[in-house]
């Protein structure tokens, strides 16, 4: 039997931050990414490359509401927004969802971009 989606299952009003036609931004509560957030659209769709246009223009509309929100109430020094699409890309839920994380200078890891990982030698191809 196949797991339920839970970005389809009914959000908790609790969790959603703010709202659009096609998308919903929710909170992730994370402890150490204070004021992370994602950007999910309402209908299923697998990857951000299964966004449909308005999908896809409603989420870059929901994704500046959203730093509007964030720098009001965090005052974040910068951001890391980003998909992560297909298992080996990290998504661990088959759902799309944009990434909001607000960065701040006094972090360990400050300035370390969501690349820095990847770049690293030990991350070569054989």
């Amino acid at each position: 039997m196949t797991e339920p989606c839970p970005f389809c299952e009914p959000l908790k009003s609790d969790e959603i931050v703010l709202e659009s036609e096609y998308c919903v931004l929710i909170t992730n509560k994370d402890k150490v990414l204070v004021g992370s957030c994602m950007i999910i659209p309402r209908a299923h769709r697998e990857t951000v490359f299964d966004l449909t246009d308005e999908e896809f223009r409603d989420t870059r509309g929901l994704l500046l509401r959203a730093k509007a929100y964030l720098d009001e109430r965090y005052k974040p020094d910068g951001y890391n927004v980003g998909w992560n699409s297909g298992a080996v890309g990290g998504q661990t839920v088959l759902h799309a969802h944009l990434h909001v994380i607000p960065r701040f200078k006094d972090e360990p890891f400050a300035g370390q971009g969501i690349r820095h990982h990847l770049k690293q030698e030990e991350n070569r191809r054989p």
